[in-house]
């Protein structure tokens, strides 16, 4: 039965994680219709945010002031941080380089821990799945055609959201272990339409209202508000509570797959015998790295998939 249960979680990761690679295909209409990707994050979180409010509880704080500014620290890491920085290094280098180097959030998250947490050890299956993930991405971006125009701004600006996710998660898993995953998700939208304010007084709102009323408009909207963002990030939350921070950030890797599907489908973009094998790597990758990794951080043996991984005595 525990088999099962957690079988469902690494299911419903997936799916999730389909949903988002999808959300590029959304967002780039809606950049197509004229709106710009502060405009875009504001609305999408507003409607996530407002819905939210239909089934979360009447909780309004964290238990603790630290409390309070760590989910200040989500709100910024998986909100505001991320999708600006991601959409503003588009503008500055190749967009195959931003995807590539967002999708090694996986891999940051593992060497963040290792370094974080001292006791945790890194089995040779984690670092061996991840680089092989990271292979498969490369070869599904790329697809045989290696075109890697440096820039300094914008790489560093795609590295530093792969970087704020990878925080996301960590932090994320460590107050999903105090709080209802609901709790969690709105206070996220509700720090990321916070913080998002300042960038307005620096570019401000251009696009019409009447704009909204287009079917390509609403449309997208409805997906990113609704189903990206209320729903994947509440269920997001439960299943790194579920599954750990380690071994559900990996699923990260399969953006791209549902992006080329998306991709092949709505765009009529080919695929070929490249991406598919990059497809096979990036699932391989998964597999290997998901094997016997534990995000337990505790003076015990931990118990994952049938194996325990000793945890050294140490002081985090």
């Amino acid at each position: 039965m525990k088999r099962e249960r957690t079988f469902i979680y690494h299911l419903i990761a997936i799916l999730v994680v389909i949903l988002w690679g999808t959300t590029f295909i959304s967002s780039k209409v809606l950049l197509q219709q004229g709106l710009d990707a502060h405009e875009i994050f504001f609305v999408r979180f507003l409607i996530a945010y407002a819905c939210i409010w239909t089934i979360s509880p009447h909780k309004l704080f964290a238990d603790t002031f630290r409390d309070e500014c760590l989910l200040l620290l989500l709100g910024v890491t998986g909100g505001t941080l991320y999708f600006i920085t991601e959409n503003i290094a588009l503008k500055y280098t190749l967009v195959n380089n931003v995807s590539f180097i967002v999708c090694s959030s996986p891999l940051l998250a593992t060497l963040i821990a290792l370094c974080i947490y001292r006791g945790m050890k890194a089995t040779p299956m984690l670092i061996g799945g991840s680089i092989v993930a990271l292979i498969g991405v490369g070869l599904v971006i790329f697809n045989g055609h290696f075109v890697l125009n440096l820039n300094p701004i914008g790489d560093t600006l795609a590295l530093t959201a792969s970087l704020s996710w990878a925080v996301y998660s960590l932090l994320l898993k460590k107050l999903s272990d105090r709080y209802r995953s609901v709790f969690i998700t709105r206070k996220v939208f509700f720090y990321g339409l916070l913080t998002v304010l300042p960038l307005f007084v620096v570019r401000p709102w251009n696009f019409p209202v009447s704009g909204f009323f287009r079917p390509q408009v609403l449309f997208n909207f409805l997906f990113l508000g609704l189903i990206a963002s209320f729903i994947c990030f509440a269920v997001w939350s439960y299943i790194i509570k579920k599954l750990g921070a380690l071994r559900a950030t990996n699923y990260i890797y399969l953006n791209p797959i549902s992006t080329m599907i998306a991709s092949a489908v709505f765009l009529s973009e080919p695929m070929t015998v490249i991406s598919f094998l990059g497809c096979f790597l990036i699932l391989s990758g998964v597999f290997l790295a998901g094997k016997n990794v534990s995000d337990g951080i505790k003076n015990r043996t931990v118990e994952v998939k049938n194996t325990s991984v000793e945890i050294k005595d140490s002081a985090v």
